[in-house]
Formats: C-alpha cells, sequence, structure tokens
C-alpha cells in the first residue's frame, strides 16, 4: 500500500485548522483550544506513522495535485524528516496543552486568532520539514515566521519592539534565501529539490551557484538566530507572551537548523560546501564562536528566560558545529541535538512559565526555596538542566558525546574543548538557580512593595501549579532521561540511515 499521501497529512491538519479556528471561536470561543490540540494531534500522529512507514519501507513521496516533479510540488519523508516532523509535533502538543491557562490569561476573548496563529506557526514549520521543493519551503518559512512575529507582538510594549525587530531580521533573512533560490533556478532550471541535486551532481561550477549557496545559508542563519545574526532572538523569547515563547523556543530555530541540514543532504553535491565554497568552515567558526558567546551572556543574565534565550543561542551554535565539520558522525550528533534541545528547552521553558503562572515573578533571585514550595515544577526543571549540563545519562550527554567523537575523529580538537567547556559553563548558570530554589530559604516579600504578586515566594500562597500545567512539563522532563537511555536505538535505526 502507498502511504505517500502521509507526507501532505503532517502539515494539513494544522493548516486547514488554522483558518478554521478563528471563524469557530467567534461563535464558541471554548472551542479554540480543543480544536487546536485536535490537529495537534492528528498532525503528531501523521508524524509518527510516516515515520514507522520509512524504517519499514524507505522514503515517502507525495505529488501535490497529482503534479508529479519537477513541475509540481513533492512532499518528501525520509528518516531525517520523519524523524524531525515527530520532535516537532510531539513537542509542541505538550506545550499546547501545558501553556492552555497561560493563554486564557494573556490573551483573553482572542483565543480564536491566538490558536490560529499557533497552528499557522506549526503548519509553516512542519512544512517546512516535509517539502522537497526549494521555493515552497520558502513560503512555509514565511507563514511560520509571519505567524510567530504576531505572537511575540502580543507581548505588550516591549513585546511589540521585540517583534518588530523579529520582523525586520526575519524579512531580510527571508529575502536572502529567496534570492539564493533564483540563484539556482538560473543555474539549474528547476526547483524541486532532487532535480537540482542531479543537475549540481552533473555540473555545479558556475558563480550563480556559489552566489546561491551563500545567500541561502545567511538567510537561513539569521532564521536560526546563528551567531552573529542572532540579534532577534534574546528580547523575542524574553519578552513575549509565556504561552507563546514555550512554544517558539524549543522548536522555532531548530527547523531553520534543519533547512541548512536538508541543503547538505539534498541539494548541494557532496563537498560542495566545503571545497567549492567556504559555507562548512564558516558555519564551524561561527558555531564555535557562539557556544562560547551564548554562554558567557547567559552566565550573567538575572531574567530566568533571558537566561535561557542565551543558552538557547549557544545550543543552535552547537548544532552549526556538526553541520560544519559534516561527517555523517557530526551530522548523527547535530540531529539528535536538535531533539535533545527542543525537548530539553521545551521542559525549562515550562517550568519557567510555570513559576510566572504561581508567582508572578521570572528573576533568578525570585526561586529561592521554590525547591520545597513547588516540588514537581523545580523537579522539571532540574531534568531540564542537567540534561543540558550534559550529565549522563540524560539526552544532552550523548549529542554532546557523539560532537566530541566527531571532533577527535577529525582532528578538530578546539571542537572538544568547546563542547566541554560549554558543559562546564552551562552548569554555572544552571546550578546558580538550583542553588537558589534549594538551598536558600524563601525570600520575604514585604506588603506594599510594589510589584510584589500576592502568591509570590514567601507568601502562603504560592504553590504548585495546576495539573494540567505540571503533567506535559514532566512528560518534557522525563523525556530528556528515556531519550538518553534509548539514544543507541535511534541513533542506529533512524539517524545513521539518514546522513
Amino acid at each position: 500500500m502507498d502511504m505517500g499521501y502521509l507526507a501532505i497529512l503532517i502539515p494539513l491538519p494544522l493548516l486547514a485548522m488554522a483558518l478554521a479556528v478563528p471563524v469557530v471561536a467567534r461563535v464558541r470561543s471554548g472551542a479554540a483550544f480543543p480544536l487546536s490540540l485536535a490537529a495537534s494531534v492528528a498532525s503528531t500522529a501523521a508524524s509518527v506513522l510516516a515515520l514507522a512507514a520509512v524504517l519499514e519501507g524507505g522514503p515517502l513521496s507525495y505529488a501535490l495535485g497529482g503534479w508529479a516533479p519537477p513541475v509540481g510540488i513533492e512532499y518528501v519523508v525520509d528518516h531525517v524528516a520523519a524523524f524531525v516532523a515527530v520532535v516537532v509535533t510531539s513537542v509542541s502538543t505538550l506545550v499546547i496543552i501545558g501553556t492552555r491557562r497561560w493563554a486564557i490569561r494573556e490573551v483573553g476573548d482572542r483565543l480564536g486568532p491566538f490558536y490560529g496563529l499557533v497552528l499557522l506557526l506549526l503548519a509553516g514549520l512542519s512544512g517546512m520539514v516535509v517539502t522537497g521543493d526549494l521555493f515552497n519551503l520558502f513560503v512555509f518559512l514565511e507563514i511560520s515566521s509571519l505567524a510567530a512575529y504576531a505572537l511575540v507582538f502580543m507581548g505588550g510594549r516591549a513585546g511589540m519592539v521585540a517583534g518588530f525587530r523579529y520582523l525586520m531580521l526575519g524579512t531580510i533573512g527571508g529575502a536572502l534565501y529567496l534570492l539564493g533560490v533564483g540563484y539556482l533556478y538560473f543555474a539549474t532550471g528547476t526547483l524541486n529539490m532532487a532535480d537540482v541535486a542531479r543537475i549540481l551532481e552533473a555540473d555545479s561550477s558556475g558563480r550563480a551557484v556559489a552566489a546561491g549557496a551563500v545567500l541561502i545559508f545567511t538567510g537561513l542563519g539569521i532564521k536560526m538566530a546563528l551567531v552573529p545574526l542572532h540579534l532577534w532572538l534574546p528580547d523575542a523569547y524574553t519578552y513575549a507572551p509565556s504561552s507563546v515563547n514555550t512554544l517558539i523556543a524549543p522548536v522555532m530555530t531548530k527547523v531553520g537548523a534543519y533547512a541548512m541540514l536538508r541543503m547538505f543532504l539534498s541539494v548541494f553535491p557532496d563537498g560542495y560546501l566545503r571545497d567549492a565554497v567556504p559555507v562548512a568552515d564558516a558555519l564551524l567558526v561561527l558555531g564555535l564562536a557562539g557556544i562560547v558567546l551564548g554562554s558567557v551572556a547567559a552566565m550573567v543574565q538575572t531574567d530566568i528566560r533571558r537566561m535561557l534565550a542565551y543558552s538557547s543561542v549557544a545550543n543552535l551554535a552547537m548544532i552549526a558545529v556538526g553541520l560544519g565539520i559534516g561527517t555523517p558522525l557530526a551530522l548523527v550528533a547535530a540531529l539528535l541535538h536538535i531533539m535533545n534541545h527542543a525537548v530539553m528547552k521545551a521542559a525549562l521553558f515550562s517550568s519557567a512559565a510555570s513559576v510566572r503562572l504561581a508567582t508572578g515573578f521570572s528573576a533568578v533571585g525570585d526561586v529561592a526555596g521554590l525547591g520545597r514550595r513547588m516540588p514537581l515544577t523545580m523537579a522539571a526543571f532540574t531534568l531540564g538542566a542537567v540534561s543540558m549540563i550534559g550529565i549522563p545519562p540524560t539526552a544532552g550527554f550523548f549529542s554532546k558525546w557523539y560532537m566530541a567523537q566527531a571532533g577527535v575523529a577529525e582532528g578538530q580538537w578546539l571542537v572538544v574543548v568547546v563542547v566541554l567547556g560549554s558543559s562546564l559553563m552551562t552548569a554555572v548558570y544552571m546550578f546558580r538557580v538550583l542553588e537558589r530554589a534549594y538551598l536558600h530559604p524563601q525570600a520575604p516579600v514585604v506588603a506594599g512593595v510594589a510589584g510584589a504578586a500576592p502568591d509570590a515566594p514567601g507568601v502562603p500562597g504560592a504553590a504548585e501549579s495546576p495539573a494540567d500545567v505540571v503533567w506535559p512539563m514532566m512528560v518534557l522532563a522525563a523525556a530528556t532521561v528515556v531519550l538518553g537511555v534509548a539514544n543507541v536505538v535511534i541513533v542506529t535505526h533512524v539517524l545513521e540511515p539518514g546522513v
């Protein structure tokens, strides 16, 4: 039985419901959340079925509208695409459940438009993962970006400023990518990835191809928040509503990193991005710089959300290092880190959102004593933090271990030093939060002080968040251990065949 239709069924429920939810919510606003959750669950199920089909019978292909490629748009799901699709859809589903109370608090009676934008964001991201067409990738890239800009704008005055910066830089990134695709089209006469790869394999000597490669990777570098193109990310993650940053932080930039990886695997000839155009070398250098700069910046932050934002800069740079090394082991490490970082960062941002929901605060100093008052929330944060540091058997250890092994195999000792050093720097800023939560007494709150929440730490009302906030967060935290233990199965059966 041909299972190719699963490729289109991954983004289709999200896209269809993104159009339906705002309309239905005008009549019944309470229907916005269950409809959005149903669409996300359906997309997750399609992703899991697609992964199972790929593992059993190889890549899936679907020609949209019956138009065969290269004339029509092709959707392709191979090992790598199926893997990333499962990560994006499953993590997003848990975040949608865990942030429902924040969405109600932050957007009020605008739940229909809010969830419509959330679904549009996820439809764009999942579409980027499964498309086999360079221009269609741009379309989905802009769909997800436009939705993300609007969602960040919901964060009040500071969110509007952060969203405007995100909009400006994101538009430049999209324009550069599109211009690069134009150069490739001039050189090859096609937009289908497999067709472009076949033509470039025969002849990739033209200047248009080199210009296209540079422009594409520069544009995707902005979308991925690669240093020094990361300036939009810290404010966007800090000032976006909690229901938004908890969603975009785990998945948004990881799909940009996947798009970069797809260019290595499915578009440009093997070795071209290292020998003819030094894209790989640039990614390696910028990645190493980003790990250090992101980690150092995270160490000096006093707001947990901003600390986690700079931590994302460092971890995205880790993925860039894997792409820069470019060996199969390094690409496996990069893919594994895409998954690990998505799960870890979802657990950490969910924990931070739970703390804000219960206390009204997000500063590092304000978590004093919460290890006893909010044990489940801080346990989830602890597991996410331990995985970010890279302590076995959590997932974060293994992607860093594979990355260090790839560096040793290629004689890139600086990679080994920086990767190991990143764990030490991560320990500094993560243990600072854990030490406050578990070893410090509760911070007293003086009655009448401006900004003091009525249920802040030190006030008897501060307690664990409701169950529907806690259990998705705990599932994500537990997944950091489960995925670490199962890493050999994932690498052997999914990632190695994919790269």
